[in-house]
């Protein structure tokens, strides 16, 4: 019966996603179409960050030798803006290594016609076509200090020929943020209208996580509402939005590029691809220059590192709407980001991340002693009914219905019921998922040692039981690197299905008795941290368990 009730779900399923895909789903966009699209847009009357660019790639380090530079430098940060273009396009994280013990840091942007090209633009732009604007191929004059610092903002200079001064003001704090401001002077007695924009280019998508739990592409909040866009989906599909308030950027697992529109100004923000990944806005309400005056606005630009500190301190000190989703806290919000501050606590308190993680867990599993302890006491009835519900299935063998009103007198008569011991757990699922999720997408984790031969937990634990965990003198292909800590996750979840009560169903129990060494393989991958957390777990909840069935007995009569 119940191979049967699976076989019809799955039959059901399938068929409400093809009937949808026949009847209901959306037409798929072919590539002409998009051109067409494409076209019209560029063809209408609204201003246009688009240019044409002959882009030869080059290394990087051919890219940045190319044009003249203005360098910047924080505690945080260091780079260099291009006066060519007037591009933010090298940026190097000062405390963050690429991988663990080396001096190599995290290059997060790099000029745009180097493979990696990875940049932020900003500026005016005017639907006016006789006038000549800055782009990607002008060359900027400096104005004043020649270095970028805290302490010294520079100034940045373009005249066109027409008697049309473009002016940049650009300063950095002591960690992640750019504050632009934008000046137009007109020497002339002529009127233009202008809008203010900003934008970030990425020639190619990176290597992402592709996991399920984690966003990595184009991500905005736009009036409140939260925007996430895969690489994937921009490809085939542009992406369009009018808001009052908001930003916008491109996130990583650990890094974020934003831009943060003028305040108080309504702006368009689109997503698209046209041979490079492109997120910016524009205002939609333009800024008149009258003649012999100027015009001026402000936009804010932030490449961070992910750490919740920091990014919670833009949100709040820059007044940015929802500026702490960069960090893909999930739809569980309101539970991951509590778990975070806990482990946070426990970290600072201890002084290793791998005892704040045993300790969050400790502490999530004391919050529910008591629904574990009667989901336990159930489960632990039921296995004391186990015998019984042999004898019965024997004895009612050739008829399903009086064994069903046999045991279902028994569970009555014992006052056990059968799913009393599913439902607490099922309430617990949520909070372990989003200490999950905390554990997979915090930077705080990243490159944390814990004892023994974790390095670092954000990676998997590097021994296996193949080589003997490094006892024998060779490494082992990547698939086999199964190592100590999973491998005590699954022997404690083996032994933790030894407790409950096994499954009616000889096939069933079959399946049960490989689930944990499927877990092991499949969970050998994943961050040292998350599989220590799963066992520590594990070994808590047998713990209480075992002191529940010892506790619990069970009278039949027969």
């Amino acid at each position: 019966m119940e191979t049967r009730n699976i076989i019809a779900a799955i039959s059901l399923s399938a068929a409400v996603i093809i009937l949808y895909t026949l009847f209901f789903a959306p037409p798929p966009v072919s590539k002409e179409n998009l051109v067409e699209k494409n076209k019209t847009e560029q063809n209408s009357d609204a201003p246009s960050l688009d240019q044409k660019e002959n882009v030869t790639e080059i290394s990087r380090k051919q890219a940045l030798s190319e044009s003249e530079r203005i360098q910047f430098e924080n505690q945080s940060i260091i780079g260099s803006i291009s006066l060519k273009g007037a591009a933010i396009d090298d940026l190097t994280f000062k405390e963050y290594n690429v991988v663990l013990n080396s001096n190599e840091k995290v290059n997060l942007l790099a000029p745009r016609n180097s493979k990696e090209g990875y940049l932020i633009e900003s500026g005016f732009i005017t639907t006016d076509k006789n006038v000549e604007i800055p782009n990607s191929n002008s060359i900027w004059s400096v104005s004043g200090n020649s270095k970028l610092t805290e302490q010294s903002p520079i100034k940045l200079t373009w005249t066109n020929d027409q008697g049309i001064t473009f002016e940049k003001e650009i300063s950095i704090d002591d960690k992640f943020l750019f504050t632009i401001k934008q000046r137009v002077i007109n020497s002339t007695n002529n009127k233009y209208d202008f809008y203010s924009y900003g934008q970030i280019i990425r020639n190619k998508a990176p290597e992402i996580t592709n996991f399920y739990i984690l966003h990595e592409g184009l991500v905005a909040t736009l009036d409140d509402e939260l925007i996430e866009e895969d690489y994937d989906d921009i490809e085939e599909k542009k992406f369009t939005r009018t808001a009052q308030k908001g930003w916008l950027g491109i996130g990583d697992k650990y890094w974020i590029t934003s831009l943060i529109p003028p305040k108080g100004k309504e702006f368009k923000t689109t997503f698209d691809y046209k041979n490079k990944f492109r997120a910016n806005f524009v205002g939609t309400e333009p800024l008149e220059l009258n003649g012999n005056s100027s015009i001026e606005d402000k936009m804010q630009i932030i490449v961070a590192a992910k750490r919740v500190d920091v990014i919670d301190g833009y949100a709040e000190s820059l007044k940015i709407d929802k500026f702490d989703l960069t960090i893909d806290w999930g739809f569980l919000y309101f539970i991951t980001k509590p778990l975070f501050f806990g482990i946070d606590y426990f970290f600072k308190l201890l002084g290793n991340y791998g005892l704040a993680i045993i300790a969050i867990t400790i502490c999530i599993r004391l919050a529910f002693f008591p629904l574990a302890n009667f989901s336990f006491r159930s489960m632990a009835k039921m296995k004391a009914l186990t015998p019984e519900m042999t004898r019965l299935k024997e004895l009612h063998k050739d008829d399903k219905m009086k064994l069903q009103q046999a045991m279902m007198a028994l569970y009555k008569k014992e006052k056990v019921n059968p799913m009393s011991g599913c439902l607490p757990i099922l309430v617990q699922i949520p909070v372990f998922f989003a200490l999950y999720k905390v554990l997979f997408v915090t930077i705080e984790m990243r490159h944390m040692p814990f004892y023994g031969w974790i390095q670092d937990l954000s990676e998997r634990d590097p021994t296996s039981l193949f080589n003997l965990f490094g006892l024998l003198p060779y490494d082992v292909p990547s698939f086999l690197v199964i190592g100590a800590w999973p491998i005590a996750m699954g022997v404690s979840m083996f032994v933790q299905m030894k407790l409950n009560p096994a499954p009616t169903d000889p096939m069933q129990a079959k399946i049960f008795m490989f689930f944990p060494l499927f877990l092991t393989i499949i969970l050998a991958p994943f961050p040292a941290g998350l599989v220590i957390y799963w066992t520590v777990n594990n070994i808590l909840t047998m713990a209480q368990q075992v002191f529940i069935m010892k506790r619990t007995t069970v009278k039949t009569v027969t």
